[in-house]
Parts: structure tokens; C-alpha cells; sequence
């Protein structure tokens, strides 16, 4: 079958097939996937689309995969929670969740971008596929590795939370902590990547890999009854993710598949590594490299790759971005598991604390449909909420205990 998509240079509009390539050898702009719309116009309809088995590839037509090049592993579909009680909470009358907290296999969107990107490698040939991370993107490509027959290499910054460590070596991926941020560690992949053929899934795999985002937006789209809301909260780190969403909805609108209309995309950051919202809050036209300093270490990345598309089209959206302190971040994880039940990891913590403000501001309004992007699950960072909660002290296993127990609490208690 011949391939309906190809990689084109953002920039230069230079195509350039399909290949483990990155960026322009013209002009150095990075590449993306662009596919022949006619052509997926054919099948890619709502009523087939229903018909399909509920996980990312029920959206084929729009990711960069050939049919035997996909694993059987059911990733993505995850909730939309319409979330009424953390609506209330930060004012809004029209809230969802896309609770990607509970993404198969390892518990967060991640695992989206790397079945695409674990696909392609295969196609491409690649024995050998490694990462550079800050944690979930190391879970998923370790955990898909092993279902696609490949030697898994991972390069994470020394100091990633230990469960996320452990999420990556439980696979048998081998691991190579590196004395520096994440920003270095991209770096040094880049420079490996040059020289070992191996398919670094965020360095010369990087536009297949991103096109596993997109389906963040088709989910939100069908789940929504295929319309758009009014605006989308986006934890961002590289900024890839809010850009994606954003072209699925622009892909799904020219189909005729849903209504076109405006949709505001709003990026969150952490106060302590917020380059993106830095630039969109002084009006620059450049985002200026940070070094991170925050307990968000799944978004700790100072140099964004893709911030100046994320900053270009946030202000073409009519949104906006802000930034969240680690207290916030706490108070954030903490909202969101008291109000709808659902225990998000830093970056979660940061878009609710940064919604939070974007209502208060009056930048979302209450009657308007918004969904906040939650990415991935709080039992990877833990260690952000020590100190937290204190522990109770035992009591004797005596109706006698528990009722003296009983009337020194100040939580109300039900009765029968």
C-alpha cells in the first residue's frame, strides 16, 4: 500500500519522504507529518470510527503507521470525566478531565507517543531504541520495547523520583543516569544518535513520535459527541503536546468531521521551569532557556523543542500560559483527588493549579467548555506529597478505642 503521509519541513514546506529524520538538512526546521486528506477522507468517518476497538489506532488514518508495524497493546482512550465537583471548586459550570493518569501500559499519555514512535522504528529497522527522559517517557518506551522485540537503551537525569526508575528497570531496560538536567541529557542522545544507528524516539524519531499526541485531541473530540470545547488546559514541558492537540482538531475540522470553531489552548507550566509561559506573559518573541528548579520533574525541560510553535500558536488561539509554584503544584494534586477522585503526578497538579488562576484571571469563563489535560498517574511522584498527611496513630482493636478514637476526630462522621 502507498503511503498516504509524509514528512514535510515546517518552515521550508521541503518534503522529504518517510525516514528517521528530525529536521530540514535545508534549512534546519524540524519536520512533521502531513498526510493526503483526500485519501483518509474515504473511511475516516465517525460511524466507523465507532466500530473500531477502543484504543489510538481506531484514528489509523491520521497516524503514521503501517497496519503490521502496530503492537496489539490496547493504548489510550482513556477517560473524558466530566468533573463537576472540581468545577465548582475553580468556578466553571462545563469542566472535563482527560485523565490520562490511568493510559495503558504505564500510566500516562506517553504511552501514546511511543506506540507510534516503537511502530516506525520497527518499520525503519531499528534493533535498538532509547530515549532521553524525565520519567513517563521512560516507562512507556521500556514497557513497549518488550512487546516489539527491541533492545531498550534510557537516559534520565540522576536525580528522576525513584519510582519512575523503577517503572523503567522492571522492564530490563538498561538505564544510564546522567550527572546533569534534561537538557543535557537531550543533548548527549543527540550526539548518540549521530553516531549508533539507533532509533532515539524523541531525537531522530521525533515528528512520529509527536504525531501520537494528536490522539489526546480526536479522543477529546469523539468522547465530546465530535465537537470541540471552548478551550484546552495543557501541562507543557518540550511543548509538543498543546501543538498536537491542536492539530488534531484543525485535522478533524478538515475532514468535515466535526464543526470548525475557535478553540483557546492555554499551556501550564512550573514556576521553577517555565520558559513557554515566561515568553507568552512578557510578549517575547523567543523563548529563553531556564534551568530548572521544581518539583514538576516530568516537565523540568529548560529549553523547549518545540516552544516557539507552542508560544505561536497559544497567542493565535487567543490564549494564554501561567505558571504554578510547588506549593500551588501540591495544592493542585491535592484538589483534584478530594473533588473527582483522580490522583495525578506533578504536571497534573500543575494544570489544576494553573486553571485555577486562568479562572480567577477570567481568562476561561465559567459557562464555556473546558478540558484540563491530565497526563499522567500520582503514584510516579509520591515523593511531592511527603509530609503531607501524618500519620494516625494506632489504636487497640476494642469498640472501646475506636469510640474514644471517634470523639477526638474533627472530621464529621456519618452515621447509619
Amino acid at each position: 500500500m502507498t503511503e498516504h503521509y509524509q514528512l514535510r519541513c515546517r518552515e521550508c514546506s521541503r518534503a522529504w519522504g518517510n525516514a528517521p529524520l528530525a529536521s530540514c538538512e535545508d534549512c534546519f526546521s524540524p519536520l512533521e507529518v502531513v498526510y493526503e486528506l483526500d485519501v483518509v477522507r474515504r473511511s475516516f468517518t465517525p460511524e466507523r470510527i465507532a466500530q473500531r476497538p477502543a484504543n489510538i489506532w481506531r484514528y489509523a488514518e491520521l497516524l503514521p503507521v503501517a497496519p503490521e508495524d502496530r503492537s496489539a497493546l490496547p493504548v489510550g482512550f482513556t477517560p473524558l470525566v466530566e468533573s463537576s465537583r472540581l468545577g465548582a471548586r475553580l468556578g466553571s459550570h462545563s469542566l472535563y478531565v482527560k485523565n490520562d493518569a490511568v493510559c495503558f501500559p504505564t500510566l500516562s499519555f506517553k504511552d501514546r507517543v511511543v506506540a507510534v514512535a516503537l511502530a516506525q522504528a520497527r518499520a525503519f529497522g531499528f534493533e535498538v531504541v532509547a530515549c532521553s527522559s524525565t520519567g513517563n517517557l521512560a516507562n512507556a518506551v521500556a514497557a513497549q520495547a518488550v512487546i516489539h522485540g527491541l533492545n531498550a537503551w534510557i537516559f534520565v537525569p540522576a536525580d528522576l523520583e525513584a519510582a519512575k526508575v523503577l517503572g523503567t528497570t522492571v522492564y530490563g531496560a538498561r538505564l544510564v543516569p546522567i550527572a546533569g538536567n534534561y537538557d543535557h541529557v537531550n543533548r548527549l542522545c543527540a550526539q548518540i544518535a549521530d553516531r549508533h544507528r539507533w532509533g532515539f524516539v524523541n531525537v531522530n524519531l521525533r515528528p512520529y513520535y509527536a504525531e501520537g499526541s494528536k490522539t489526546v485531541g480526536f479522543e477529546i473530540a469523539e468522547q465530546l459527541g465530535w465537537r470541540l470545547p471552548d478551550n484546552v488546559v495543557v501541562p507543557m514541558a518540550g511543548g509538543s503536546l498543546i501543538t498536537k492537540i491542536h492539530k488534531a482538531f484543525a485535522e478533524l475540522a478538515a475532514l468535515g468531521v466535526v464543526e470548525p470553531r475557535p478553540v483557546k489552548f492555554f499551556g501550564a507550566q512550573a514556576s521553577g521551569c517555565s520558559p513557554i509561559s515566561t515568553a507568552v506573559k512578557q510578549n517575547q518573541e523567543r523563548i529563553q532557556p531556564q534551568k530548572p528548579v521544581t518539583i514538576a520533574r516530568s516537565l523540568a525541560i529548560g529549553n523547549p523543542a518545540d516552544g516557539y510553535y507552542a508560544l505561536r500558536m497559544i497567542r493565535s488561539s487567543g490564549g494564554w500560559a501561567e505558571d504554578a509554584s510547588d506549593p500551588e503544584i501540591v495544592a493542585g494534586i491535592r484538589t483534584l483527588a478530594e473533588t473527582e477522585g483522580i490522583f495525578t503526578e506533578t504536571a497534573g497538579g500543575v494544570t489544576v493549579a494553573t486553571a485555577q488562576e486562568l479562572f480567577r484571571q477570567g481568562r476561561l469563563r465559567p459557562d464555556e467548555t473546558t478540558v484540563l489535560c491530565i497526563t499522567g498517574n500520582g503514584l510516579k511522584t509520591t515523593d511531592a506529597l511527603a509530609g503531607e498527611f501524618a500519620a494516625s496513630p494506632a489504636i487497640e482493636p476494642r469498640l472501646a478505642a475506636f469510640e474514644a478514637y471517634l470523639g477526638e476526630v474533627t472530621v464529621p462522621v456519618q452515621g447509619d
